[in-house]
């Protein structure tokens, strides 16, 4: 099995809540991620498929073939956009670097199946500092 990783980039904004909470309420959760006039990051996505190399190409998965996934099933829906008001695969969730990570996970698990490698682990950095990886529920662990 041999695992390869993409990285591509994206800026979106966002806000941290629970719309049934009051502003104070969702300054104690969240800090002030939860800014009722929004924030924004500069991410760094980071894409693992897992795979068998073909011996006819010698790859795992072209990685070509993977941007070109993850540019259309999530950069085009993401980049320079309000995440919690424009991205149709977050409505309704809370806007966490973890909930988008999961989210992106299931833009991306059917694609890439059909590309002829199975999604291993998506990474988001939120920050410098701040990051959350995602292997998928039924997935273990190396």
């Amino acid at each position: 099995m041999v695992y390869i990783t993409r990285r591509e980039r994206f800026n979106a904004a966002h806000r941290m809540y629970k719309p049934e909470l009051s502003d104070d309420e969702n300054y104690r959760i969240f800090g002030p991620c939860s800014n009722p006039n929004w924030h924004g990051h500069n991410y760094t996505l980071h894409v693992t498929v897992r795979g068998k190399l073909n011996p006819d190409t010698g790859f795992t998965m072209n990685l070509k073939e993977l941007s070109l996934l993850i540019r259309e099933y999530v950069i085009e829906k993401l980049d320079h956009k309000n995440v919690n008001i424009e991205v149709a695969f977050m409505q309704g969730k809370i806007a966490t670097s973890e909930n988008l990570a999961i989210a992106i996970w299931n833009q991306l698990e059917e694609p890439v199946l059909k590309a002829g490698a199975e999604l291993f682990k998506v990474k988001l950095e939120e920050t410098e500092n701040n990051f959350v990886e995602y292997y998928g529920e039924n997935q273990k662990l190396i």
